[in-house]
């Protein structure tokens, strides 16, 4: 009675699945192959350069620019845009209460010592602006060539509602030699108003 049932119940199991060999579906090798054959011709045939008539049509003159002497212009708008604008915001209006607006700025518009000192050391600790108050820090660019930092400080002196003269680059190698000893930023506004011709 006993290998009776145990009989019923091998019956009633599935067997074990095993592995069975498969190929490829006829289709799906079929476009790897053609795949394969269409690059291999591809290559060879598309020559080494291409068209020359697509593309932006640049030489190689002028792809690699101006020489980059003390003569090159400085697109002071492109430096302000990657260095600047992430917190002065690319309107110049900052963001209130966090970074403050350099439209409009009586240290932008102010004198150039200033604005030159604030560049080349940056600030920390409070600082009004615009008649609001902010606390924070400036990091100190003096990373940048004279020349760089006159066209940032050119730029943002004559933008937006600033209408202040242009900085030349003179201004900074000045500050940069006459302040050589100072490697902190300047403590609040005090500190600023300190240096004001």
């Amino acid at each position: 009675m006993r290998q009776d049932t145990d009989s019923r119940a091998q019956a009633r199991e599935n067997e074990d699945p095993e592995e069975a060999v498969r190929p490829i579906p006829v289709s799906a090798a079929l476009v790897v192959i053609a795949m394969v054959v269409f690059g291999l011709l591809y290559i060879p045939l598309s020559g080494p350069l291409g068209d020359t008539s697509l593309g932006d049509q640049r030489t190689r003159a002028d792809l690699a620019g101006s020489a980059g002497g003390a003569s090159a212009a400085v697109d002071g708008k492109a430096i302000f845009a990657a260095q600047c604008a992430a917190c002065h915001q690319a309107n110049g209006k900052g963001l209130p209460g966090v970074f403050p607006p350099l439209d409009g700025s009586e240290w932008v518009q102010g004198a150039p010592k200033v604005l030159a000192n604030i560049l080349l050391h940056g600030i920390t600790g409070q600082i009004t602006v615009a008649g609001n108050k902010f606390e924070g820090a400036m990091p100190s660019f003096a990373q940048l060539s004279d020349a760089e930092l006159a066209g940032v400080a050119s730029f943002v002196r004559s933008n937006w509602s600033n209408k202040a003269e242009p900085i030349g680059a003179d201004l900074f190698a000045q500050e940069r030699k006459a302040s050589a000893s100072r490697s902190t930023p300047f403590e609040g506004e005090a500190a600023l108003k300190a240096i004001a011709p």
